[in-house]
């Protein structure tokens, strides 16, 4: 089943079962008024959810009505909690080598992880506004899964037994406060502000055998100002599934309900396959130039981000954003 968040209903909306193209939708308020409180009852909620997604595949339901992007907030506008991995080794490596540093040996083992804002994601069509491109705004495609309750210390195989859906986020990073902080030795705090959500998450099922050993083996595309930017498969070259990057997260602690986890940037050895983020793009420039010659993001450019079944169907719908000078409003 597809699952996805209206732009109404207070600030955690209204949760609504899709159509398989994401053209229709129907309320779910019946079963549960929003996505985290599906999540908190999941053994319950699941079930009459995936009967209400048959209903609407079917075309038997007369209350759907038509879906548009525009329509939808993120499915969870606000989560408890979000982690972000670092799981494409290539991309890591490649960023560590522009700079002459080589990568650790226990990054094979152990994987990069902090933990992302979560009080506030951005919907998939609303802008990505900043106060100054100075900042190095740019982007970062990834997967997530959204999962139920994982208890502290629980193996790779119990993690992945909880990974109840997957979509996809444009993690936004502003790469020029990037070091300032990370040289302070407590982590990213200014440089990683809200992040998009696509406009869908969807069961595993809906991925049939593109989704196994807990990782999605599909491309996942990105174009800058209409432009094809890349598109390297989600499911090459990680070095950790979702199940272990769960565990990880898990190890001193409970994940609740409606914890989201992102893969990190994803990037594949075949430098064919393009970028997931410019910050990578500018890296290959450095090592094969000396210098970067593509500027991170400016007002006025648009960035999207989706992913096609096998079918040529978009599987969450698109991330599609524009970048905004930012205005409290009063001004």
């Amino acid at each position: 089943m597809k699952l996805a968040t209206l732009k109404r209903g207070g600030r955690d909306g209204t949760l609504v079962v899709t159509n398989q193209d994401l053209s229709f939708a129907v309320e779910a308020t019946e079963i549960a008024p929003t996505l985290q409180s599906a999540l908190d009852r999941w053994e319950h909620t699941a079930p009459q959810l995936a009967e209400l997604s048959d209903k609407i595949k079917a075309n038997k339901l007369k209350e759907a009505f038509p879906l548009t992007s525009q329509m939808l907030a993120a499915p969870l506008p606000r989560a408890f909690q979000c982690l972000d991995g670092s799981a494409y080794l290539p991309h890591v490596e490649r960023v560590r080598r522009a700079r002459g540093a080589e990568m650790p040996a226990s990054f094979l083992t152990d994987p990069l992880m902090y933990q992302a804002v979560s009080d506030g994601f951005l919907g998939p069509t609303d802008p990505i506004e900043m106060a100054s491109v100075d900042h190095g705004i740019d982007f970062e495609a990834e997967i997530v899964v959204i999962t139920s309750d994982i208890p502290m210390g629980a193996s790779p195989e119990v993690c992945g037994e909880h990974i109840e859906l997957i979509g996809i986020m444009n993690d936004v990073s502003l790469r020029n406060l990037i070091p300032n902080e990370l040289a302070k030795g407590f982590g990213f705090l200014q440089s990683k502000p809200r992040s998009a959500l696509g406009p869908v998450v969807v069961t595993p099922d809906e991925l049939g055998d593109d989704w196994r050993n807990n990782k999605l083996h599909r491309p996942l595309v990105s174009t800058l100002n209409g432009e094809l930017f890349g598109q390297p498969n989600a499911g090459d070259d990680m070095q950790f599934c979702f199940a272990e990057l769960l565990a990880h997260g898990a190890k001193t602690r409970p994940l609740s309900a409606g914890t989201i986890l992102g893969s990190g940037t994803i990037a594949n050895t075949d430098l064919s396959r393009g970028a997931s983020c410019l910050a990578e793009k500018r890296v290959l420039e450095i090592i094969e130039h000396g210098q970067a010659s593509t500027p991170f993001l400016q007002f006025g450019d648009q960035i999207s981000i989706e992913m096609f079944d096998r079918s040529g169907q978009s599987i969450f719908g698109a991330i599609d954003q524009s970048v905004m000078a930012y205005s409290d409003g009063n001004s």
